[in-house]
């Protein structure tokens, strides 16, 4: 088994997050870092579809200048120019 280091400040906050779930601290912490890979992983792959919109977009010419864009949300956000 690997050992990883904690901060004592971030141990005490683990081992008080698995005493409230009935688990010990190896498996919340397991348990919390595959949710977050998976977030990351996902977030990641919506920003990757995202650029490639965006790139399929520019390339197809839906485009509008930036002015008017920025116009838009400065009157959907009440912010003055």
């Amino acid at each position: 088994m690997d050992t990883i280091s904690l901060k004592p400040e971030r141990r005490a906050q683990l081992e008080e997050y698995a005493k409230r779930r009935g688990q010990d601290a190896a498996s919340v912490l397991d348990e919390a870092l595959a949710t977050y890979l998976e977030w990351q992983s996902l977030d990641f792959e919506e920003a990757v579809e995202g650029i490639r919109k965006g790139y399929d977009d520019v390339k197809a010419g839906r485009t509008r200048p930036v002015a008017e864009a920025f116009a838009e949300l400065r009157q959907k956000h009440g912010i003055s120019s």
